[in-house]
């Protein structure tokens, strides 16, 4: 019971961890990445598709995205999906493919793509404590029971403790490497 509350909470932690990794591989540093239009959804026959489904995404420079359709007729789809996207780039189409040229960050929005995910950092860090709180919650309510005697309780809420420590840790490091990739010209 109580090793399978404790793998729960990990995995819940592990979530929370995963859904940061994910937050900061949509946010653009510079360079160009396929993460940066991996949410966008086209309207391909009056049915929202994503883009890998109907295109082939390459990056054949640093700062250079290349969406080649498998159908020409879509490329006015996807033209129009990028500029209603947040991404803040234009597309530019020769009737075959579409460029997206990735401009370098200014020192202005740099400093506000650290800060936006600083504020994404400390929502994982939220998530986990919360998870935290949920699980010594039940740990006290089995000790109320006597389920569980009060060492045990002790001795588990101590784990949690643990655990937490490691993935706020990990959400840390995931920070760091992040602004340093942001903030390198």
């Amino acid at each position: 019971m109580l090793p399978d509350l404790l793998n729960s909470t990990k995995n819940k932690m592990d979530k929370a961890v995963k859904v940061i990794k994910d937050e900061f591989t949509h946010i653009r540093t510079g360079r160009a990445s396929t993460a940066l239009i991996d949410g966008l959804k086209i309207s391909y026959y009056s049915v929202l598709t994503p883009l890998k489904q109907i295109a082939n995404i390459s990056i054949p420079e640093s700062n250079l995205i290349i969406i080649q359709p498998w159908d020409k007729n879509c490329l006015h789809e996807i033209e129009k999906a990028v500029w209603k996207s947040d991404l803040g780039l234009s597309p530019i189409s020769d009737g075959n493919v579409i460029r997206l040229s990735i401009p370098p960050l200014n020192e202005e929005r740099r400093r506000e793509l650290v800060k936006l995910i600083k504020g994404d950092a400390e929502k994982g860090k939220v998530a986990v404590r919360n998870i935290r709180r949920e699980t010594n919650d039940l740990l006290k309510k089995y000790e109320k029971d006597s389920s569980i005697s009060e060492d045990e309780c002790k001795k588990y809420q101590k784990e949690v403790q643990t655990s937490t420590d490691e993935y706020i840790e990990k959400i840390d490091k995931l920070l760091e490497l992040k602004e340093k990739e942001i903030m390198e010209v």
